[in-house]
């Protein structure tokens, strides 16, 4: 039986709960975005910019932790598509940070 990308995207979803929030991350060269989900995919707070740099990992640290406050949530899921390899250094320091990253390709 041959791997399939979808059967790797359902098994992330299934493990969602109603404790996660779950984020998405538009990588690029100097700035990334961030917009952050519930376990429904309803938006929640504002998107957020930020740089790839140690600096701008720690806003959008911040940026995480005042959602799982504000939205009473517990856990924190972070997607990012593997764009080049400027996605690197933010997926290492997530791990670091103990965050659970993951990366998938696009389907468009």
């Amino acid at each position: 039986m041959k791997y399939k990308a979808q059967d790797k995207q359902n098994q992330l979803i299934e493990n969602i709960t109603v404790h996660h929030l779950v984020v998405g991350v538009d990588i690029a060269q100097e700035a990334h975005v961030a917009r952050a989900v519930s376990f429904r995919g309803l938006a929640l707070g504002t998107p957020l910019e930020f740089g790839n740099h140690r600096e701008g990992f720690r806003l959008f640290e911040r940026w995480i932790q005042d959602l799982l406050k504000t939205y009473n949530l517990s856990r924190v899921m972070v997607g990012m598509e593997p764009t080049g390899h400027y996605w690197f250094s933010l997926a290492r320091w997530l791990v670091d940070q103990g965050i659970e990253a993951f990366t998938f390709k696009s389907f468009t």
